[in-house]
């Protein structure tokens, strides 16, 4: 059912925790399902110096998450909103149609994130970057009730 990278995030996830001087702070969770992550950033010239997350939820939840802070930690926080819940899926090898929805927890945390340091940072914010753009995903929250 799952990979062998999803199951070594989940059971040795990376960048787990609090950060108490964190920039920015990103809260987020899938209604149908009840999983909860929380992301932080700290930032440094645009660039996501370090990450750290706390997630409840399934094995998939947890190694989506380990997964996303890894691909982003180093980015730009423009590079690091290119990230799609494919790019995330992909890198962990693979994850079933009904767990899709774990990878929009992290890619929905992570815009969360990036909004609250632009509102608490607003001369920080790129002119072409729209802050209503960044809401959480839910695109296939259909097709997980669906799924059971």
């Amino acid at each position: 059912m799952y990979t062998d990278l999803v199951m070594d995030h989940f059971n040795n996830p990376r960048n787990v925790g609090t950060m108490e001087d964190a920039d920015a702070i990103g809260r987020e969770g899938n209604p149908v399902c009840g999983d909860m992550m929380e992301l932080f950033l700290k930032i440094e010239d645009g660039h996501i110096t370090d990450v750290k997350f706390r997630t409840f939820g399934c094995g998939a939840a947890i190694a989506t998450s380990s997964i996303a802070t890894e691909m982003v930690k180093g980015k730009t926080i423009e590079e690091s909103l290119l990230l799609s819940r494919e790019d995330i899926a992909e890198a962990l090898g693979g994850l079933p149609a009904n767990k899709m929805h774990c990878s929009n927890l992290a890619t929905d945390a992570l815009r969360s994130a990036v909004r609250s340091y632009y509102e608490a940072h607003p001369e920080e914010k790129p002119e072409s970057l729209d802050l209503s753009t960044l809401v959480p995903t839910h695109d296939d929250d259909e097709d997980e009730e669906a799924a059971g």
